[in-house]
């Protein structure tokens, strides 16, 4: 993908939300200013930089952001910015703090793949560790509900891709009385065999889940759908699970292209109001 066309596309991606909110505007709350700042979240493993993104007046429900494989750089800024102007106080978040402070790759369109895999392995690696993400998932929320800009009242949503999909899960696991939904999007490692498997965390959830599936995820391992519904449905947890005919990493902008592009708009743009209307129902 060209650096013309990753940057086109996240731009596109931005002015949707505005383009919505125009669409909507008499029947429904515009889109809102906000404010973007760079934050330091002290966990028990050291200290995580993120962008804490909030509409510029007012509280309102908390969004934690769990980037994909490539971290925290402008394109998840642009997905915090964009759910935080329809009335959200958004966390998006360095998965990586342990290694290096983000971002670590700042644009993922010109990531090679063949040359380079090497070196997001130790950095996966580090939020994949048995009870990571659990601590940070507790230390993120304890700074969001310390945050003026965050309405306690109201359950916190989170949301994210590829490897943040199961993160996600993990998320609305080690703080269940906090989480309200959860967005996973082109989900990895949703259903493996190990014995911390994100799927077999579910029981714990009290949150109200959506998992879009991606077609070649779905083609390899196509029991997991069922998998994760069972599981859904045993524990009484409310989701919807949905295949999409788009390829792993169709939401985020700026994905490398696998000999053609991954990112699909109208596909990501049916996710986006998926997530959307998840948190207008489970965040109220």
């Amino acid at each position: 993908m060209s650096q013309d066309n990753s940057n086109s596309s996240r731009r596109d991606f931005v002015a949707a939300s505005v383009a919505g909110a125009i669409a909507v505007a008499g029947s429904a709350d515009a889109a809102m200013s906000v404010t973007e700042k760079d934050v330091e979240i002290k966990t028990p493993d050291g200290t995580c930089n993120a962008a804490f993104i909030h509409p510029t007046s007012g509280s309102h429900p908390a969004v934690i952001i769990w980037p994909d494989a490539f971290g925290l750089r402008p394109s998840m800024r642009d997905m915090g910015k964009r759910i935080a102007a329809d009335g959200y106080s958004v966390l998006v978040v360095n998965p990586y703090y342990r290694v290096q402070p983000g971002p670590v790759v700042e644009d993922a369109s010109h990531f090679d793949f063949a040359a380079n895999r090497a070196q997001l392995q130790p950095l996966m690696g580090s939020i994949g560790a048995p009870g990571a993400a659990e601590k940070d998932a507790v230390a993120f929320v304890e700074f969001l509900d310390a945050q003026k800009q965050v309405n306690k009242s109201k359950k916190i949503g989170t949301q994210g891709y590829c490897m943040g999909g199961a993160l996600v899960v993990r998320t609305c696991a080690a703080v269940p009385e906090r989480l309200g939904a959860g967005g996973s999007f082109h989900g990895g490692g949703l259903v493996t065999k190990n014995p911390n498997s994100p799927h077999l965390m579910i029981p714990k959830i009290k949150a109200q889940m959506y998992f879009g599936i991606a077609a070649n995820d779905d083609k390899s391992q196509p029991e997991a759908k069922d998998v994760l519904r069972e599981a859904c449905a045993a524990a009484h947890v409310k989701a919807e699970i949905e295949v999409y005919t788009s390829m792993h990493g169709w939401c985020v902008p700026d994905m490398p292209a696998a000999g053609a592009p991954i990112y699909n708009k109208p596909d990501a743009e049916k996710a986006w109001a998926k997530l959307v209307a998840l948190y207008k129902a489970a965040l109220a």
